[in-house]
């Protein structure tokens, strides 16, 4: 039961990390978003800062979700090697699964997304123009 708790423990990590990242990527969306508009309406006259800001914000996003993502993958190996060891050695004998995680699944959809938002932001391209 030690595993299982201790992979539960990291799905919850990655899921910390995947609520960090998305409020990043989506406040950096907003505020490119806010000043795009603020400009086209001739409200402002520069809006390059702000845009700027929010793509730093949303690049930052990204980043720390891949950080996430590898940390998560890593730690989960380590856990999966040390688990066979065990059970090589005799000290664990249950079989219980260790199936692959939804929350890492989850987390590779919500980086795809945030590249995809990332590369739109600065091409101006696709759907989140």
């Amino acid at each position: 039961m030690a595993f299982q708790r201790t992979r539960l423990a990291a799905d919850r990590t990655l899921m910390a990390v995947i609520r960090t990242s998305l409020s990043l990527l989506s406040f950096g969306f907003t505020i490119h978003k806010v000043f795009d508009q603020l400009k086209e309406t001739g409200m402002i006259a520069h809006a390059a800062s702000g845009r700027n800001f929010g793509l730093s914000l949303a690049l930052i996003g990204a980043l720390v979700l891949t950080m996430g993502i590898v940390y998560h993958a890593w730690f989960m190996y380590a856990l999966r090697r040390q688990r066979d060891a065990m059970r090589a050695e005799g000290v664990l004998h249950a079989q219980s699964p260790f199936p692959p995680s939804m929350t890492l699944i989850t987390a590779l959809l919500l980086l795809a997304l945030g590249v995809v938002t990332v590369v739109s932001m600065i091409y101006r391209v696709g759907p989140f123009v």
